[in-house]
């Protein structure tokens, strides 16, 4: 501040006060002007100090200075922070940063001065505006602004990132577009959630929440510059949700990153982030651990939880996220808070409504929800202790609320609860000793309190929506409505009580249920009509003339009508369709019949209950309209309009229309189940025919096995013919056979029970040829009797296996005429056998001994020679193998060595020019030798003789050679 005392003190001395206008342009002069580093920078100091006081002149005067700076002088660090820090006091709204003077908006159009001294928040607001307008009219001020936050020096990159975050607060859309167009300007903000610096990482926080507000394109940036992973740790690092603000401030640039932005959150989902939000919810039962702060961060985590399972995603995400919840255990985690004793309120309601959205549609985490009981004694089902909340007036009324929507989540597209809840109010499941929730529901519809009514209503609505079966067994429910009285129905109490004139909420609480009772189901509209008393109930309210607040009524009524005529199916004579149609002619009139169906969907209570499946009222008397039925009445009353005014030759041909398409759907439910049929009978015949296939294949190796039996017994019946020929020439008049009888004898009868183990085989392959044959034949006639494509092709997969079966018969018929030869051949070997017996019986008994003993040790040779031959064979074979794969391992190896063939032939064409080289060396060398011996004699030296030279030379010569010639082979 040297400088601005010596410019004040100057004037001071001449007694003139100058002004701030007057000493700001002075200044900015300086910072233009000045050559000296130093001199610009307390010019810029000057101008910061004075920021605060007289933003509007150092705006407008020493904005396109200071720019200039950030220029010019990014070298100093210091510079450029007290020109960063000036540019955000000048663009900041703060009311603390933005104190001014009231002369100072003088300076604004005079039409505004007067409003605006009224409201200086207001004043301020405009002129950061005004002022951020002109700071990004030239894009590269922002561009420049973004390559400042590289600087690593905290007195640069800290008012940079608060600098850019005013300017997002400001003016956000066109700031985010100019941040999105320039290079790696997403990535350098990213970088600031890894400062050490816990000032620049927690301010890096609030820039990203602002720059990721409502641009999906950002948005998915962020995202990808792994984003998730960064905030999850710091979250963890914090204490999860016993951290302080900065666990708040991350919580909220996830909710930018994943509301209504589909991308972002199936890559939180497939990244595994899910499960690591479990943490989060463990808390314990202590109730002095609830500050404040962390109310806030489990608000925020639970509203996190809701925007992945929101009803308002798409189906397919919001299952998967559902499913993923419940697999890393994140519902039973929230289950465990909202059964926990000491939570405070707001963060019960808001758990309730979490789990509501986790399990809605899903079958699975109904069912588990289904399972969760209280810690109390004895244990209770959560959904009764839910209801017992509900249906208790003291209780309050968001939370009344929130237990409702966990019931209709609950029962959403969930037949199986519906059915266990319907189950509750009927005469043969009700336990007197425990209370059900259908106890529970009934107690809370005939209640006094009419909150508990209408939630009661609505969630027994819910119990019945697109489930015939259980509108039908709701007819079964009887109320005992006093002792020494019948009991009656619950349909007919539910009438009793509008006939009363009960409050408003009340009735329009009944009438949406019996609206949803009467839909699509004729068996409850035929009880409804049943009561006299019930269609002149309905036509006298219609046609009354009331107040604002009972149209909403008789609106509800017309439906009710509308509905007993749409869903009837005249099975009562006195309220047919048709009669009902004159009654509301004569009685009401269709115009105005159809003016007051259409008071439903004119009310402003009907249209905010259509925007979204949580009820969210202001107030308990609001609360008249459920969403589902909205639903339900957006699709009736057309069809009821088109039914009053239509003709009863029109009703006749829709009845027609209606038998005809039942029998149509008929006809074809019956083509469906035949279809069904002929797909299991198919599938049998397409395992039986895989099964016939590996039998058969079994076959063909057992008949290829007998095969090669067959070739060795005739190889060795050949042997024997050769060797019984030759015995037979040699001992013709010899009695030398005794022993070779017996022998033969063993032999014969060897291939005498090998025969009959063939006879067998072949006696059992056709028997399973017989069976197969069978089975072949119950094919076709299942080929006959299919009507499908499918069974053609199983027909030519059974027109395939009879072919082979053909083949095997043709193969066993081989077989079997091959045993008969053998068989005949067996007979003739016999007989030579005998022949020959009897042929040298007379012989000379010692020669026959002695050729007896000559054809033991031939036949004994034979043998030994045939099992060395079957050895050899057998080593043949080993070797056979074992070279076969040498020769796969040398093919592999070929190409190695044909790589390396080339490389060596390189080498040797090297070496042999080395090889030259050497030879000339050598050649000259030699010269000089035998000049050196020539001259050594003539002195009179003795020297060797020349051919012991010559010799040794021609011996290296011939080394050279063989090497020579080991490259060239090479």
């Amino acid at each position: 501040m040297n400088f601005l005392r010596g410019v004040m003190g100057g004037q001071q001395s001449s007694g003139v006060q100058p002004s701030g206008a007057e000493t700001i342009q002075k200044l900015c002069d300086r910072v233009a002007s000045s050559t000296l580093l130093d001199d610009r920078r307390d010019a810029v100091r000057a101008l910061k100090s004075l920021s605060k006081k007289y933003r509007l002149e150092v705006g407008t005067q020493a904005m396109d200075h200071l720019l200039n700076v950030l220029q010019t002088d990014r070298a100093d660090s210091e510079i450029i922070g007290y020109a960063l820090d000036t540019l955000y006091n000048i663009l900041s709204n703060d009311a603390e940063e933005a104190v001014g003077h009231s002369r100072t908006w003088s300076l604004l159009p005079r039409d505004t001065a007067e409003s605006e001294e009224e409201n200086p928040q207001a004043q301020t607001d405009d002129l950061g505006v005004q002022f951020t307008e002109m700071f990004i009219k030239q894009q590269e001020n922002v561009t420049i602004l973004l390559s400042i936050l590289e600087e690593f020096d905290f007195h640069v990159r800290w008012p940079g990132v608060k600098l850019l975050t005013c300017l997002l607060k400001q003016q956000g859309p066109q700031v985010q577009q100019i941040i999105l167009v320039s290079p790696m300007g997403v990535s350098r903000l990213m970088d600031l959630l890894d400062d050490s610096r816990e000032v620049i990482r927690n301010d890096g926080l609030l820039l990203l929440q602002q720059l990721t507000k409502s641009n999906a394109a950002i948005q998915k940036i962020v995202a990808f510059e792994n984003a998730f992973e960064r905030l999850l740790d710091i979250i963890t690092e914090e204490g999860n949700s016993d951290g302080g603000i900065v666990v708040e401030d991350c919580l909220l640039l996830l909710q930018n990153l994943l509301k209504y932005n589909n991308s972002n959150q199936n890559f939180f989902k497939e990244g595994s982030y899910i499960q690591r939000m479990k943490p989060w919810f463990e808390v314990g039962d202590d109730n002095s651990g609830w500050s404040a702060q962390k109310v806030t961060n489990l608000h925020l985590m639970l509203q996190l939880v809701r925007v992945l399972v929101s009803p308002g995603n798409p189906p397919g995400a919001t299952s998967s996220c559902q499913k993923f919840m419940y697999q890393c255990g994140l519902l039973q985690q929230l289950c465990i808070i909202l059964m926990a004793t000491g939570v405070p309120a707001d963060i019960l309601t808001e758990t309730i409504n979490t789990v509501s959205e986790v399990i809605r549609g899903s079958q699975v985490n109904q069912d588990y929800f289904a399972s969760v009981n209280a810690p109390s004694n004895p244990p209770r089902p959560a959904i009764v202790v839910l209801l017992m909340s509900m249906v208790n007036e003291r209780q309050p009324f968001v939370l009344r609320c929130a237990v409702l929507y966990c019931f209709q989540c609950f029962l959403y597209k969930n037949q199986k609860g519906q059915g266990e809840i319907v189950a509750t109010l009927l005469p043969s499941t009700i336990d007197a000793t425990s209370l059900s929730a259908g106890q529970l529901l009934c107690g809370g519809l005939f209640s006094t309190d009419s909150l508990s009514n209408w939630c009661a209503a609505v969630a027994l609505a819910h119990a019945l929506l697109e489930n015939s079966t259980q509108k039908e067994q709701l007819l079964r429910v009887q109320l005992a409505t006093s002792i020494g009285n019948p009991p009656v129905s619950l349909l007919q109490q539910c009438t009793n009580i509008l006939a009363q004139g009960s409050k408003v909420q009340t009735r329009v609480g009944l009438l949406m249920l019996l609206c949803t009772w009467l839909t699509n189901c004729p068996i409850a509209v035929t009880h409804f009509l049943h009561n006299a008393s019930n269609v002149p109930f309905l036509t006298a309210q219609i046609s009354e003339n009331l107040g604002e607040e009972e149209q909403l009524v008789q609106g509800l009524c017309a439906l009710l009508l509308g509905i007993c005529i749409y869903y009837n199916d005249n099975s009562l004579e006195s309220n047919t369709k048709e009669k009902l149609k004159q009654l509301i002619e004569k009685r009401i009139g269709k115009e105005i019949f159809t003016e007051k169906l259409g008071f439903i969907t004119k009310h402003e209570f009907y249209s905010k209950a259509a925007q979204k499946p949580q009820p969210s009222f202001s107030s308990p008397d609001h609360m008249m309209f459920d969403h589902e039925f909205t639903k339900l009445v957006k699709e009736l009353e057309a069809v009821i309009i088109k039914a009053i005014y239509k003709s009863s030759e029109e009703d006749k041909k829709e009845e027609e229309v209606k038998k005809s398409l039942e029998q149509h759907d008929n006809i074809i439910s019956h083509y469906k189940n035949v279809i069904r049929e002929q797909d299991l009978q198919l599938e049998e015949l397409k395992q039986t025919v895989s099964t016939l296939q590996a039998k058969n294949e079994q076959f063909q190796t057992t008949v290829s096995q007998q095969v090669a039996q067959i070739q060795q017994h005739k190889d060795q019946y050949n042997l024997l013919k050769v060797q019984l020929g030759k015995d037979n020439q040699h001992h013709n008049s010899h009695n030398s056979n005794a022993q070779i009888n017996g022998f033969q004898s063993e032999e014969v009868s060897r291939l005498k029970e090998e025969i009959e183990e063939l006879k067998k085989q072949h006696d059992l392959l056709q028997g399973e040829l017989s069976e197969k044959n069978t089975l072949i034949e119950n094919l076709s006639c299942n080929q006959a009797a299919g009507q499908t494509e499918q069974t053609t092709g199983v027909s030519e997969q059974v027109t395939e296996l009879q072919k082979e079966m053909e083949t095997l018969r043709s193969q066993l018929h081989v077989q079997s005429t091959e045993i008969n030869r053998l068989q005949a051949e067996r007979m003739e070997l016999l007989q030579k056998v005998e022949a020959s017996a009897t042929v040298t019986a007379s012989g000379d008994s010692a020669s026959a001994a002695s050729k007896n003993n000559d054809y033991e040790e031939k036949i004994a040779g034979l043998l030994r020679e045939l099992s060395s031959l079957k050895d050899e064979v057998n080593l043949l074979s080993v070797e056979k193998s074992t070279l076969k794969r040498e020769l796969d391992s040398a093919h592999s190896t070929t190409a190695i060595l044909q790589d390396e063939k080339l490389k060596l032939g390189q080498e040797v064409s090297e070496s042999k020019k080395e090889q030259d080289d050497l030879l000339i060396l050598l050649a000259d060398q030699d010269q000089k030798i035998l000049s050196l011996k020539n001259k050594l004699k003539e002195l009179g030296e003795q020297v060797d003789d020349e051919d012991d030279l010559e010799s040794g030379d021609a011996g290296d010569e011939d080394d050279l050679d063989e090497e020579d010639s080991r490259d060239d082979d090479m």
